[in-house]
């Protein structure tokens, strides 16, 4: 019993370490995402401005309830003050006497045109915040969903040149071998070893783009940099696709980008505003209850001795303001601002609306990029195939065989990179479009 629990233990053990250390992520476009969402910073840092405009909405709507205050007084007269009238004095109160009182004030606000203004502005405010928030979102959906494909586009470069590296490399076997046979000359082994140490630094290149491109998305997935990332996913998968999506693309408009409805959010926002400004104008009506326990002109400092009484009041404040210089000054600014905002927005939807055709347009020529490329990956290889057949026959050069297996490379990598366009072209169409995922 007790080895097998050394035994679980070495293993469990093994495990952890497995999962701490040299762990390695496999991927798809949708797992990015969900981790990448799961713990942004940014997502969060709006999911708290969402609650605390909820919180301002519920501090505006208690600016209606009635407010309740307890006080008190000791006074203690020195000298009373006198009042004299003809050749009467009267004096007002006792000298070196004590009085005490207590007050409960209640008051309610019974008509207040200016908080049901704003409370109409900060519904509209949670809207906007709300909004901003999906903002957020789809800016982060769109800055992995393109980290990803350019890591798809440099894992796929990388084993292409991989692929070209390999080729060449057996390419001077095949050579070097023929010429220690006196097959061929000298040039041609200096040649095949020429093309096989150029494709190398290309190789190179391609590793270090992998990894910068590793780095980015573990940066915007908020994934520690010892975690090794694996695209389940390669360029050539997108293809059909892409041809699809051609064929049911659907025009629609920018209802739904988020940077408008911002700005109409706004103008709302402005509009109340200026309704608010008005309704300064408007009269206000208030009620206040008062209660006061109170104990007058005591000799002693004992306050258990003293007499008291009580009074009581219901008090009515209605207040009709009839000039104020700012009020005026507000509604003007709210007309300026709310004209500068209409020609933002006109201005906005233009830029977009060029932004789209921009993005369709790309994507339609890397579409048709797509298919051509497709055809000139197929020819080169054929291509090479021809040529090392001339090659072994003796009727071809050793250059004809070292253009045709670049051009094969070329070819390649031209094709994933027209996928890896249309993608990210795709990508920035639908954040402009403001599509969720």
């Amino acid at each position: 019993m007790k080895l097998w629990m050394v035994v679980v233990l070495t293993l469990s053990f093994g495990n952890v370490l497995g999962q701490t250390t040299g762990q390695t992520l496999t991927l798809t476009l949708d797992r990015a995402l969900e981790i990448a969402l799961a713990d942004n910073p940014t997502i969060k840092v709006a999911e708290d401005d969402i609650q605390l405009k909820k919180v301002a909405d519920r501090e505006a709507w208690q600016n209606l309830l009635p407010e309740a205050s307890i006080g008190g007084t000791w006074q203690h007269t020195i000298q009373a003050a006198q009042m004299k009238l003809d050749t009467m004095t009267f004096k007002m109160g006792r000298d070196k006497t004590n009085t005490v009182a207590g007050v409960l004030t209640v008051s309610l606000p019974l008509f207040a045109p200016t908080v049901y203004g704003m409370m109409a502005i900060s519904k509209t405010d949670i809207q906007l915040a709300v909004e901003k928030s999906r903002a957020s979102k789809q800016d982060l959906v769109n800055q992995v969903t393109k980290a990803f494909y350019s890591l798809m586009l440099a894992q796929d470069s990388y084993g292409v040149m991989q692929d070209s590296y390999k080729l060449a490399e057996d390419n001077f076997k095949v050579v070097n071998a023929k010429f220690e046979h006196g097959a061929v000359s000298e040039y041609d082994k200096i040649s095949a070893e020429v093309q096989m140490r150029s494709v190398k630094p290309n190789v190179i290149a391609a590793a270090n783009a992998l990894r910068l491109a590793q780095l980015q998305l573990k940066v915007l997935m908020g994934v520690t940099a010892e975690v090794e990332l694996k695209i389940d996913d390669n360029l050539a998968d997108h293809e059909t696709d892409l041809f699809v999506n051609q064929l049911t693309d659907i025009r629609e408009g920018l209802a739904n980008n988020s940077a408008l409805r911002q700005l109409d959010l706004n103008r709302m926002l402005l509009k109340k505003g200026l309704k608010v400004s008005k309704l300064a104008f408007a009269p206000t009506l208030g009620a206040q209850f008062t209660y006061q326990y109170q104990s007058l002109y005591n000799n002693s400092w004992n306050v258990f001795d003293y007499s008291w009484a009580g009074s009581s009041s219901l008090i009515f404040n209605l207040s009709i303001p009839l000039y104020k210089a700012s009020n005026f000054t507000a509604i003007k600014t709210a007309r300026i601002q709310l004209r500068q905002l209409d020609q933002t927005r006109i201005d906005t939807e233009r830029k977009l609306n060029t932004q789209a055709e921009t993005y369709r347009s790309n994507m339609a020529s890397s579409s048709e990029q797509v298919a051509s490329n497709k055809e000139n990956i197929v020819q080169a290889r054929k291509a090479v195939e021809i040529a090392t057949k001339r090659y072994d026959v003796g009727a071809g050069t050793v250059l004809e065989l070292n253009s045709s297996q670049v051009s094969l490379t070329q070819a390649q990598l031209v094709y994933c990179q027209s996928i890896y366009d249309y993608l990210s072209a795709k990508a920035d169409l639908e954040q402009v479009l403001g599509r969720d995922r």
